[in-house]
């Protein structure tokens, strides 16, 4: 069997065109899916929301945080998808001491592209690969990349929690043209005071992990009245496969909303 290296510098033996693969990030799911390896995915997480009603055919092996490790082993897989991020550590050792496990590590669009041809590779889908990489990189490279002006993503709210350098999103908020105003790496706590100084023109407000909505911009709105608040698609900065795709369409629509 052929060794691979995945995004962590592991290197593993996986076989020629596994044939029962898990994955166990939603982002990668879907990108499995739009490679043309559906019929050959068997578990997934309960996360796993695109494509709309794959999550019936498939089994669901538990959460990215929560694996059940019984429903996973019934399924022998021959090669299992995850991300250092978004999995736990404990979970993805004990999965490695049974199967072919391939990790992303991911936290910048180039990071992306390079975790996309690492499984097309690995998956004998290299020529699909390639053929999305390129298209994703021309919708990047067309993406004004005039500054917007300032901004802080929050994802969580009780306590507040934003997005600081060192993630992903970090790096998509710059290409749709903002500013991130918070320094302190990855995702670190706010007071509302915290908040308040950093006066940033927007506060955008991510639809997950915590569910915001309609009514926390107009809660926001009256704490901040000198910063737009707006609640954005969170998968739209944080999925890191094939929905990047939709990617420029959506942040192009996101900042003209800005200027009417």
């Amino acid at each position: 069997m052929p060794f691979f290296t995945d995004q962590m510098n592991r290197t593993i033996d996986i076989p020629e065109k596994p044939q029962r693969i898990i994955s166990l990030v939603p982002s990668q799911t879907e990108l499995l899916v739009d490679l043309g390896l559906e019929d050959r995915l068997v578990g997934l997480t309960k996360f796993c929301v695109h494509p709309k009603g794959l999550k019936k055919q498939k089994t669901i092996i538990g959460g990215t945080k929560n694996f059940h490790f019984d429903k996973i082993d019934a399924l022998q897989p021959d090669l299992i998808i995850g991300n250092k991020e978004e999995n736990y550590q404990e979970g993805i050792e004990l999965l490695d001491k049974k199967y072919p496990v391939w990790m992303s590590d991911i936290y910048t669009l180039e990071d992306a592209l390079v975790m996309m041809k690492g499984i097309g590779e690995i998956t004998g889908t290299a020529v699909q690969a390639e053929r999305l990489i390129h298209e994703i990189t021309q919708d990047m490279t067309s993406l004004s990349q005039q500054n917007k002006g300032t901004a802080v993503y929050l994802i969580w709210k009780d306590p507040l929690m934003a997005v600081g350098p060192q993630t992903f999103i970090h790096d998509m908020l710059g290409r749709a043209g903002f500013t991130n105003m918070v320094e302190e790496p990855r995702y670190p706590e706010l007071s509302m005071e915290e908040l308040k100084k950093l006066s940033s023109d927007y506060l955008l407000l991510s639809s997950e992990p915590y569910p915001f909505k309609e009514k926390h911009v107009k809660e926001f709105s009256s704490l901040l009245p000198n910063t737009r608040v707006l609640v954005v698609d969170g998968e739209m900065f944080s999925w890191y496969g094939s929905r990047l795709s939709l990617v420029r369409a959506y942040f192009s629509g996101l900042v003209s909303s800005f200027t009417t």
